[in-house]
């Protein structure tokens, strides 16, 4: 159940009902109009593409009188944008959308994952992340949507988060503020890279900025997703830049029928057609440290354009930010991190997390007990901030949450007040709940008084895992019986499973994973997840970390400590710098961050930490140091004197 923090206002309930219904009735402006393809010149004579939205009547021109303007940049083409726009303005197969989403029903089969993909259709998604919402723009908004440079139909060359780029976007603000239709108040939307675009332009804002709607951005993208823990994306990564670079070469048939096709824009593509990949190739193929190709060398410097390119700075934010993420979101290491990390009073910046993946944001929003659908939340945000309409939407929250294992709740911090961190130790005594897996052990309280030394060999038994799902963007999602249940990852996983509970126990915050380990090679490759264990037998993962053994290296100055002095949040910093030696047979303690979560055990589950020797197809060491592990088995020693352990939050012990 829903439930106000004792902050909010006492009349949320009907808040939401009244965004909801203005959100979807009827608007002042009846039609949509649309230029296409407007050029906009940057600093530097490049010109971007865009597709410029605007009020209109049926049938009559575009309002003239000054609006409030959204602005979207996108790398994935405003192309394609405006097929998925066009086919869900008629209104029939719109409707037709939403009816699928609620009418199917998969409850009671092993595809129920199937069932929350399709529900994006009618959380607000398609709106959000795509940055089109026909009911926001006929309210009363313009809407900018740009071809990022280098993509869609716009010159130049991709600079993937860079500083041209960043620059650009800040550019595309002040043209969008400074023309004609304009009231001179921006606002951005979209989700993903658009997300991320957002944050980068909010860092100290240009002046006609007022607020933002990320939905599932990322802030520190190699801890996210190009590599955390020092294992390189094997999945998402290759998807992704694919879907880009193809993307990109779609060429202006309109422009070439017309005879203004644009050569500067052949060319600059032929000159680069596949950005990044050969970035991807050296992670993957390089097979020595010996000679670091240029581009690699540059991805493991701390201090390297790409690095800074892909390192966010929430702390300059400086406008209104409404994020949204998902606990399974492949960026979801950012979450959390975001909101906490934004210097603005809680009026002004607004979290909600829910149970979903990248290809699913706002699934099991807008029903009861729920929060709004995204698209309700974003015109509620921006009535706010760029029209100044006192609608209450200031008091939502902050924080608005699915807690795994309950229901939807509210808070006005994370981690929830009262939490403390708790060493739970691994032990190698049989728990008696996994007998499928590679070894059963326990989790305790009091530390193990046995030693022990278990082994764990690199195999492919994650491919059917959750982990795999939030990879592939929740693609795979709708196999319940991977990513609903861990049982088949974890016949080749080191279990450690604790007591049933007696209470509810919450967790909510970073968790830190501390192994102490053993390798008969020079490198290792160790991957956790964090599981819910019901009382019949289903495992469920609430999050996850990973990390190769000479990547371990923490900076002290951006890691926390709980007050035992155990890490709650060990930062790696997955440079070449700080790589670290693994000898064979030596001990090498490892401090595992994981993605911090919010999660209830009910009475009679159980925590289960699961321990792998790799993650395949998710993530895998970087080429040169994957030769060094030679796919060996690994080993965790189980000693009373220096223990493994989870540091734990909890607001009980277990």
């Amino acid at each position: 159940m829903y439930h106000p923090s004792p902050e909010q206002p006492p009349d949320l309930a009907s808040l939401t009902e009244q965004w909801t219904q203005l959100h979807d009735g009827p608007q002042p402006y009846s039609d949509v109009n649309i230029q296409w393809d407007v050029p906009i010149q940057m600093s530097d004579g490049v010109v971007l593409k865009a597709n410029v939205y605007r009020p209109a009547q049926t049938g009559g021109p575009a309002e003239t009188r000054p609006l409030p303007t959204i602005v979207n940049l996108t790398p994935y083409t405003k192309l394609m944008t405006n097929l998925i726009d066009s086919a869900l303005a008629v209104p029939r197969l719109q409707q037709f959308t939403v009816d699928l989403a609620r009418r199917v029903n998969v409850s009671g089969t092993q595809i129920t994952g199937f069932g929350d993909l399709l529900h994006a259709l009618d959380g607000g998604t398609v709106q959000t992340v795509l940055g089109i919402d026909r009911n926001l723009i006929r309210s009363g908004y313009n809407l900018v949507v740009v071809d990022v440079r280098g993509t869609g139909f716009s010159q130049g060359a991709w600079d993937t988060l860079g500083a041209r780029e960043q620059l650009d976007t800040r550019e595309v603000i002040d043209w969008a503020a400074t023309q004609p239709w304009s009231d001179g108040k921006v606002a951005m939307s979209g989700g993903s890279y658009a997300g991320i675009n957002q944050l980068r332009a909010a860092e100290n804002a240009p002046a006609p900025l007022k607020a933002i709607f990320p939905v599932e951005p990322g802030s520190d993208l190699m801890r996210d997703v190009v590599a955390p823990g020092g294992g390189i994306g094997t999945t998402f990564l290759p998807l992704w830049l694919s879907n880009v670079n193809q993307l990109k070469l779609i060429p202006d048939v309109s422009s070439m029928l017309e005879g203004t096709f644009d050569w500067a824009w052949f060319h600059e593509r032929m000159s680069d057609p596949n950005t990044n990949f050969d970035l991807l190739a050296q992670a993957l193929l390089t097979p020595s440290l010996d000679r670091v190709p240029p581009a690699l060398a540059d991805a493991l410097d701390a201090e390297s354009p790409f690095r800074q390119g892909i390192l966010g700075h929430p702390e300059l934010v400086n406008v209104p930010a409404f994020v949204y993420g998902g606990w399974h979101d492949i960026f979801a290491n950012s979450a959390t991190s975001l909101f906490n990390e934004i210097p603005l009073p809680e009026g002004q910046k607004k979290l909600v997390v829910g149970n979903t993946y990248h290809a699913n944001p706002g699934a099991g929003t807008g029903v009861p007990g729920a929060p709004p659908r995204l698209d309700v939340l974003q015109r509620a945000w921006f009535d706010k901030w760029l029209k100044d309409i006192d609608n209450g939407i200031d008091g939502y929250g902050p924080i608005v949450m699915w807690e795994q294992g309950g229901s939807w709740i509210t808070m006005g911090s994370f981690p929830q007040p009262g939490i403390v961190h708790r060493r739970v130790y691994l032990s190698g005594q049989a728990s008696g709940t996994a007998e499928d897996a590679a070894h059963d052990g326990s989790l305790t309280s009091t530390g193990p008084t046995d030693p022990d030394m278990l082994t764990i060999a690199p195999g492919l038994t994650t491919i059917c895992s959750r982990d795999t799902a939030q990879a592939s963007a929740g693609l795979t999602s709708f196999l319940d019986v991977c990513t609903k249940d861990s049982r088949i990852a974890e016949r080749n996983a080191l279990t450690f499973t604790s007591a049933a509970v007696a209470e509810p126990t919450v967790i909510s915050g970073p968790i830190n994973v501390h192994l102490n380990t053993v390798h008969d090679a020079t490198d290792g490759y160790w991957s956790v997840t964090i599981n819910d264990v019901a009382p019949d037998g289903t495992s469920s993962v609430l999050s996850t970390g990973q990390l190769t053994a000479s990547m371990r290296a923490v900076d002290e100055a951006k890691s926390t400590r709980s007050p035992s002095g155990d890490y709650t949040a060990p930062f790696n910093p997955i440079t070449l710098d700080s790589m670290l030696q693994v000898v064979p047979g030596e001990p090498v303690a490892l401090d595992i961050a994981v993605i911090p979560t919010q999660a209830v055990l009910q009475p009679g589950h159980r925590l289960r930490v699961d321990v792998f020797a790799g993650n395949s197809p998710k993530g895998l060491a970087f080429r040169p140091m994957l030769n060094n592990t030679e796919l060996k088995p690994q080993y965790l020693n189980i000693d009373p004197n220096a223990p493994s352990f989870v540091n734990l939050p909890t607001d009980r012990p277990l």
